[in-house]
């Protein structure tokens, strides 16, 4: 099971330092065009994706979650960071399973 990466030219520089194949996007149409040609590929078992890019195409990566076992999609902050707005995996949790999660004062 491979990764594939759909994000800016930094992003998947890095990504592919670590191995990992993906296509440099910028547009929406490339951005779609990206995630169609990623869900063909028949290895994609992750697909890792920017969050300006995933913004492009939210309609199709909603569509492919919940209609497909995988790839599993797996967006990232982009260059500019995470937005102030977005939850962290401890807001998720909150969220889904309804119990505040305390972090411990020490040991």
């Amino acid at each position: 099971m491979k990764f594939f990466c759909i994000a800016d030219e930094d992003t998947l520089r890095g990504f592919r330092l670590a191995g990992v194949d993906g296509r440099v996007v910028v547009t929406a149409d490339g951005s779609r065009q990206a995630v169609e040609d990623a869900l063909r590929l028949p290895d994609c078992g992750i697909i890792i994706i920017t969050s300006p890019v995933a913004d492009m195409v939210r309609d199709l990566l909603e569509t492919v979650r919940l209609t497909q076992d995988r790839p599993l999609i797996i967006e990232i902050p982009g260059p500019e960071g995470k937005p102030p707005e977005s939850k962290g995996l401890r807001g998720f949790v909150q969220e889904a399973v309804g119990i505040r999660l305390c972090q411990s004062e020490g040991p």
